[in-house]
């Protein structure tokens, strides 16, 4: 049987966050349990550990939630589904310095 072929209907949004918050981004395919699914961070594939959360909600919501990231992390966000990719820049801000 042929693969469906699973499109990104809602890509990645960027997101400005400051040093120490978690971050979420999303992306929305237009089928569920899409195989072939990647996520990456300056061009570096990322799996789920405690650091990074990947998680899928009803089916083709596909999430990325960053923990407590620091300003090594601020770069393109990447997901890539088969050949479909949604891009996104992720800025983290120093610690809010008030006055």
């Amino acid at each position: 049987t042929a693969e469906l072929d699973v499109t990104i209907v809602s890509g990645l949004k960027d997101m400005v966050v400051f040093e120490g918050e978690d971050v979420t981004f999303q992306c929305q395919v237009s089928h569920e349990n899409a195989r072939d699914v990647e996520w990456k961070l300056q061009d570096v594939a990322l799996q789920n550990n405690e650091m990074n959360e990947i998680s899928v909600e009803k089916g083709k919501i596909h999430r990325l939630t960053l923990r407590k990231v620091t300003e090594q992390d601020i770069g393109t966000i990447t997901f890539r589904v088969g050949p479909y990719t949604s891009t996104a820049e992720l800025t983290v801000k120093g610690e809010s310095c008030l006055g």
